[in-house]
Parts: structure tokens; C-alpha cells; sequence
């Protein structure tokens, strides 16, 4: 079974990066937001290997379930822009070419670093979930918190929708 870690970390981290890439050099909007997706679950899954399940369920709710919807509706309300492609006017070869070479430098650098660290595995001991006290003092201590933000975030979804519907 702990062969299986590291194959489900990498998975995670070429589906991250390719989709990111996606995201990055897509020239059209839809098909960025929709990439965001598959980067957002990655991370997710990331959180779910380092036993941090609360940490887990946010990115799935708030990043995926609640930004990126929001993204999307927001992509999508506007008028006849789904089908648009993204606009390269102020880039041009010389920007790109010192954005390729700032990339290479760093790549290769942290290629370098992780050829020449030495890895340990270290036995990790059993974690307890972090979901039942953390909810346990969303609903005791930090309840009105809690409730105001949820009240405020329901206000500019509103106001969102009636900004978008007025044009």
C-alpha cells in the first residue's frame, strides 16, 4: 500500500501541471476556467495526501464549488464572450522571451535542488480527522463569525446578478 502514495502524488502533479498549462496558454476564456477546475481538484488531492482533510473539503466547496462556478457564471453572463479569444496586444517576442528564460532558470533550479537533497521517508504517525473540532468551533465560538460572512457573501451574489441582469 505505501507504493501507492507516491503514484497517486505524481498523478496529482502531472494532472496540476498540465492543466495549469492549460489555463495559461488557452486562448479561450471557457476553456481556461474549465482547466482551473482540474488544478483546483489537484491541489485538492494534494490536501487529501497530507491528512488535512478539512483543509481537502474547503478547496473542493469554496475554490471549485463556489469561485470557479462563480468564474464561469460570470464568463458566461456577459455577452457573446465564451467564444472569445484572448487578446495578445500589449506581449510581444521580446516579453515572451524573457518570461521563456525566467522560467527555464527557475525550472532548472529546482530541478537542481531536488537532485541534490537528500530524501528521507520518516514513519508518519496516525492523524485524527481535524473536521469535527474545527466544525465544533465554527458552530460554538466563531458562530456569528461565521454567519456574517455567510450573510455577506450571499449579498454580492446578489448584487452581482442584479449588476449583470441590469445590462
Amino acid at each position: 500500500m505505501d507504493y501507492l502514495i507516491p503514484i497517486v502524488f505524481y498523478g496529482f502533479a502531472v494532472m496540476i501541471l498540465i492543466s495549469a498549462a492549460v489555463v495559461v496558454f488557452s486562448k479561450k476564456i471557457i476553456y481556461a476556467a474549465f482547466a482551473l477546475l482540474f488544478t483546483f481538484f489537484g491541489v485538492a488531492g494534494f490536501y487529501v495526501l497530507l491528512n488535512a482533510d478539512f483543509l481537502a473539503i474547503t478547496q473542493i466547496m469554496i475554490y471549485i464549488g463556489g469561485i470557479l462556478v462563480l468564474i464561469i457564471f460570470g464568463v458566461m453572463l456577459t455577452t457573446k464572450i465564451t467564444g472569445a479569444d484572448v487578446k495578445e496586444g500589449v506581449t510581444n517576442k521580446i516579453q515572451k522571451g524573457f518570461a521563456l528564460l525566467a522560467t527555464a532558470i527557475i525550472g532548472i533550479t529546482l530541478l537542481i535542488i531536488y537532485g541534490n537533497v537528500k530524501w528521507v521517508m520518516k514513519e508518519v504517525p496516525e492523524v485524527k480527522s481535524t473536521i469535527t473540532p474545527i466544525g465544533n468551533a465554527l458552530m460554538t465560538d466563531y458562530l456569528l463569525a461565521f454567519e456574517v460572512a455567510s450573510v455577506l457573501l450571499l449579498i454580492a451574489i446578489v448584487g452581482a446578478v442584479l449588476i449583470a441582469r441590469r445590462k
